[in-house]
């Protein structure tokens, strides 16, 4: 075999001809990364959005939108009186009628965009453990809590949220009363009014949905039970995990292209990685066949050959874990139902790595075959 040396100053014979090989490498291996962070991110978000403890109980043939769905507003109570296995809270039921309504928001700065309101009750917050109160409280009538990641699903600058601030919905002006985290799911993403009053913005008198926290995920069937008996209702119980799981595969369209997109540039770089080397091997035929000449088989110069596009490809994979880490860790994108963030885990940085030999070794192929293909008294004439 011939030395790693050997491959290594080869590499430095062509200065820009390895900064090409090296810039188009780090493109594909960072835009493959961001494919799988930014995939790997939306299905964390809707698949840690839903608990298998809750039940959803909503209008018949509104499994796919909650939005769509509606309840009787005496729905909540009748469900409390009747369903088994719902979970108590120092003795209060775990049951909560909610709004789920889309509109949008004008902040005093001039900034406006399209959000998620949930109508609640205080009772939400049992329902939903994951949500947590960080700075103000709860709202009042005339009042909206929103999300820590509410303004960069509506596109606006994060001081239009302020706690405090006044913000027009539907013309009506209302005010901030605090900000709430719930990391790693939707909510974090929505803004919560007072029920009475989505309801009132809405122009309707029903509710969207009544959710209930059931002790123990196998009581969902008594949920399920009650929904089927209660004709009269017209409801459909659902899972709050199936709901949002449903979500994640109307999303995986989405999500396909991504990789597609990713994919079509990796195979243009492997095409063009292709007439890169082959330029660069080809001018070395009479010095490959040299090496043949003395001794070293044509196994041997081809694994050399291949060492060189995988140091070269190999180096641009490092450069590009490391602007993923600068640039996407920790990035906060907004999609349509609400926001989630980029996050470089090893997964993404070994979906990285395997991308970058692949590169290296695919690239390499071809044109390694085809200079050292010549027979070689041809190629020490060449």
């Amino acid at each position: 075999m011939l030395p790693l040396s050997y491959a290594l100053r080869n590499l430095f014979r062509d200065k820009s001809r390895l900064l090409q090989t090296v810039g188009g490498s780090a493109l594909v291996v960072m835009l493959v990364m961001a494919a799988a962070a930014l995939n790997g991110g939306m299905k964390q978000v809707l698949a840690a959005s839903g608990s298998s403890k809750n039940a959803i109980l909503l209008g018949a043939g509104s499994e796919e939108s909650i939005q769509r769905s509606e309840v009787s507003s005496q729905l909540s109570g009748i469900a409390e009186a009747t369903i088994l296995g719902v979970s108590k809270v120092l003795g209060r039921p775990a049951v909560t009628p909610e709004i789920h309504y889309m509109s949008s928001l004008r902040t005093g700065g001039g900034g406006k965009g399209q959000a998620l309101f949930r109508g609640v009750t205080p009772s939400a917050l049992l329902v939903h453990p994951e949500v947590r109160l960080i700075e103000g409280r709860f709202p009042q009538a005339g009042e909206v809590m929103v999300g820590k990641l509410a303004w960069r699903k509506l596109g606006i600058a994060e001081d239009g949220l302020r706690t405090g601030k006044k913000v027009l919905l539907d013309k009506s002006e209302m005010t901030v009363s605090g900000v709430f985290a719930a990391p790693g799911t939707v909510m974090e993403s929505e803004i919560w009014a007072a029920i009475g009053d989505l309801r009132m913005l809405a122009q309707r008198e029903t509710v969207s949905c009544v959710v209930l926290r059931m002790d123990h995920p196998k009581y969902f069937s008594d949920a399920e039970l009650f929904a089927q008996q209660r004709l009269d209702l017209e409801l459909t119980a659902m899972r709050e995990s199936d709901y949002y799981a449903a979500l994640g595969d109307f999303y995986k369209p989405i999500r396909v292209m991504t990789w597609l997109t990713a994919g079509l540039v990796a195979a243009g770089a492997i095409f063009g990685g292709f007439n890169t080397l082959y330029a660069a091997f080809a001018s070395r035929i009479r010095e490959l066949a040299t090496l043949q000449a003395i001794g070293f088989g044509r196994v041997a110069i081809f694994f050399s050959l291949m060492q060189e596009s995988l140091v070269a490809c190999l180096t641009g994979t490092l450069l590009a874990s490391a602007l993923a880490l600068w640039l996407l860790d920790g990035m906060t994108l907004p999609f349509s139902i609400g926001a989630f963030t980029v996050v470089i885990t090893p997964g993404v940085a070994s979906i990285g790595l395997v991308t970058g030999i692949l590169l290296g070794i695919l690239g390499s192929i071809p044109p390694a075959i085809r200079c050292l293909m010549p027979a070689l008294p041809k190629a020490l004439r060449s």
